[in-house]
């Protein structure tokens, strides 16, 4: 059988392109972290011919790529202890990034090898030897150690034969630390069947022919007969076949004429390992990503069709069909684009005047709301106008909140909108190639919290996207695992914030589509105050005492402001859930402005509605709630959806703002306009809708309370989230960064020096 693909003849081809692409890499850093230098040390004990060999060529590609290499050299007659002191002294250097450590094979000194290669810091260990490198490879955690570099490229040339691994019958011939046992490790968690052989091992002919991948690492010269070999397997040969005064690797090429000893015949794919390079690998995962942070920039002023040589050099090694796909190509042979498909793999031509990718800060700050970037030199004068976010408004939360899977984040993730290219096709973060990177910042966030009540009701505190800039509900992932605990007669309670105009809607048209779960009662949480504030009570500001019409009763402010309760009530009721009125009393309302509202829920629809005491009492004080809770989700209900997501943009909004809000019309201004028609074009003018909008009032006004008619609601602007998977429309001022009021609650805010207790947080 012919082989498929024959590297060994271009290894050398292969190792220049890994050196370009570090040695770019490198330079990269350099540019971002100023006065940073990579640093290699190789600690060489003794005068081995193949070390020296081995040191020379990872010298020379170091020295090649930008990384400062060290070279230190002991005798032979170094002692143990004395070799790790300069291990300890390595370890603690903090311009030395990583290191290796070179051994004699005897020892004047009877060095304990072992004992050495575990002294070195698992953080500094690029040959990945210690005993914690070795048992996290051996565990599994292949994203938190570091992997020996033979058996890595070994891996990695294996995948670029495109043939899975997974369920494949994989041997390895060799069980030094170095290889062989490593190399079992990589193939079995890359869902591998794997045989582990050695010299020792019984009928060694009939074991290698029963791998389709086949790894031989040792350094016995014909130990593997060409003939053992099963058709059609890859074979990697990485063992050194030593001969007096050289050191030659076995060549193969297509013919077979050039057999190396043993080997008899062409197997599809065999593959000589060159020396290894240097590598900077960062132990902790998040350091790594962080340390090597930047936002890929591809310049505007440059040749595209260099571009494209560059990149296609530099990609060569690592997929090249990969990107190409990413960015809506299909083809995987480089030599077969068109002028169109070069220029779009070279350059994303985004349109800066399009981009909506948003920075964030988890602070209020007024004066980010509109900012310029790029004005330092470095930038050579591309500035333009940007602004921050709140945490809590960004797309990364929403699909947190949203996601059902590590799978389906990513594939969400990848799909996140961060510009328009100039011919108005969309920038994705797939296509800046970050989506990888932010799936690995954020596999363990996806993870929900557990936590208790002080009555040890346990609780899932996952994801925080408001409801007035997002969607306003915490995830779907607790939601599923928390049904899961209760069982088929338990209740979850799951939060949709601020008002029930904007959080619930949400809830059951952006959270309910997307988790196919459907809620059995809403639980609309009401108070004295509130309702005296819709029915036309006099200014709360924040930091002063409460003005009297709130702590003293007046059932007539209590009436005249249940027709915004009345209303919440209607919009629930419209999605055909039942509602329970909860009914949360402060100790200034009086009974009878808590009747009033119970009796005025259930006279308008309400299923029930109760008084509720669990702030001062806990769950005593909800039990009464509970109970109707209990028996509304008895009672018969027929969930439905308020829109069709086959409706134009536009109608879903005004559908929206007629029916939650009361809303007369709307009126898209021109950049929201603007936006619905290029979204449209662009193919996600299917989205369900995400309004931001206040939570102070029914309307796009904070100070109209109660229930405002006659009015039309402005849309100023509308936005992407389309790795979330919904459209958002700003709503009159709404922002998404907010200001800090007045007077800030940090001002009630101190600590007791003495007794370290946090005073003014509640």
């Amino acid at each position: 059988m012919l082989p498929r693909i024959v590297l060994n003849s271009c290894s050398k081809a292969i190792l220049l392109q890994i050196r370009a692409r570090l040695k770019n890499q490198v330079t990269q850093l350099k540019e971002e972290v100023p006065g940073f230098i990579p640093g290699l040390a190789i600690l060489q004990i003794g005068n081995r011919d193949d070390s020296n060999l081995y040191i020379k060529v990872k010298l020379k590609a170091a020295e090649e790529i930008g990384i400062k290499a060290t070279h230190i050299k002991l005798p032979r007659t170094t002692t143990e202890s004395e070799v790790i002191k300069y291990i300890t002294s390595l370890n603690e250097d903090s311009t030395i990034h990583g290191f290796l450590v070179q051994l004699p094979f005897d020892s004047e000194n009877s060095i304990n090898t072992e004992e050495v290669i575990n002294a070195i810091a698992p953080e500094k260990d690029v040959d990945g030897l210690t005993n914690i490198s070795a048992g996290k490879l051996a565990r599994g955690d292949l994203n938190d150690c570091f992997i020996p570099c033979t058996p890595k490229g070994c891996l990695e040339l294996i995948k670029e034969t495109g043939v899975p691994i997974a369920g494949r019958h994989a041997v390895v011939v060799g069980r030094s630390k170095i290889v062989g046992a490593p190399m079992h490790d990589l193939l079995l968690w890359n869902n591998a069947t794997v045989t582990t052989c050695h010299s020792k091992t019984a009928n060694l002919n009939e074991e290698v022919n029963k791998g389709d991948i086949l790894v031989v690492a040792t350094g016995q010269p014909e130990m593997v007969k060409g003939e053992w070999i099963k058709p059609g397997a890859i074979v990697i040969d990485c063992g050194i076949n030593y001969v007096p005064g050289e050191c030659c690797w076995r060549r193969k090429v297509a013919s077979g004429v050039e057999d190396g000893p043993g080997w008899s015949r062409t197997p599809d794919l065999m593959i000589p390992t060159a020396p290894g390079h240097p590598q900077l690998i960062f132990k902790n995962i998040f350091n790594g990503l962080h340390f090597l942070e930047g936002i890929p920039f591809r310049a505007r002023d440059q040749n595209f069709c260099f571009t494209f040589i560059v990149l296609l050099f530099v990609l060569f090694y690592v997929f090249i069909f990969l990107p190409f796909q990413r960015l809506g190509i299909e083809k995987t042979d480089p030599t077969t684009l068109t002028d169109e498909e070069i220029n779009r793999f070279a350059r994303l031509d985004i349109d800066p005047e399009t981009i909506t990718w948003q920075r964030v800060l988890d602070t209020n700050d007024r004066f980010l709301r509109k900012i310029t970037i790029g004005q330092a030199p470095t930038e050579k004068g591309h500035t333009r106008t940007a602004q921050f976010d709140i945490s809590v408004a960004s797309e990364i939360m929403a699909v947190l909140a949203l996601t059902t899977s590590l799978e389906d984040m990513r594939e969400r993730l990848g799909k996140m909108v961060v510009a328009s290219s100039k011919k108005g096709e969309p920038v994705s973060a797939e296509d800046l190639g970050v989506s990888g990177a932010l799936t690995v910042l954020m596999k363990d966030a996806i993870k929900p919290n557990l936590m208790q009540t002080l009555e040890g009701t346990p609780v899932f505190v996952h994801a925080g996207p408001f409801a007035n800039i997002a969607h306003g509900n915490s995830s779907i992932l607790a939601d599923r695992i928390a049904l899961k605990l209760v069982g088929p007669e338990g209740f979850v309670v799951t939060e949709a914030g601020f008002g029930a105009d904007i959080g619930m809607e949400k809830f059951f048209n952006i959270k309910c589509r997307y988790s196919g779960l459907r809620p059995h009662v809403v639980v609309l949480v009401a108070t004295v105050r509130a309702l005296k504030m819709h029915g036309g009570g006099p200014t709360v500001t924040a930091g002063l005492p409460l003005p009297k019409a709130y702590i003293e009763e007046n059932l007539e402010l209590v009436e005249k402001g249940f027709s915004n309760l009345k209303k919440q009530i209607e919009n629930a009721r419209m999605f055909g859930i039942p509602v329970v009125v909860a009914v949360n009393a402060f100790k200034t309302d009086t009974e009878a402005e808590l009747d009033l509202i119970s009796r005025l829920s259930r006279e308008h629809g309400a299923f029930d509605a109760v008084k509720c005491t669990h702030w001062a009492e806990g769950g005593k004080g909800a039990l009464a709630l509970a109970q109707a809770v209990q028996r509304a989700a008895q009672a018969p209900s027929s969930f439905q959806l308020l829109y069709d997501l086959k409706l134009p943009v536009e109608d879903k909004i005004r559908i929206i703002a007629q029916k939650i809000y009361g809303a007369d019309d709307i009126e898209l201004l021109p950049e929201a306009q603007h936006k619905a028609e290029v979204y449209t074009k662009q193919g996600f003018g299917n989205l369900p809708i995400c309004m931001a909008k206040t939570h102070l009032s029914l309307s796009h006004n904070p100070e109209q309370k109660g229930v405002p008619t006659g009015f039309i609601l402005p849309i100023r602007d509308i936005r992407a989230s389309v790795g979330a998977g919904f459209l958002y429309p700003l709503v009159g001022t709404m922002s998404t960064m907010p200001g800090l009021p007045t007077r800030p609650c940090f001002y009630d805010i101190d600590l007791d020096p003495e007794t370290e207790q946090v005073n003014g947080l509640f």
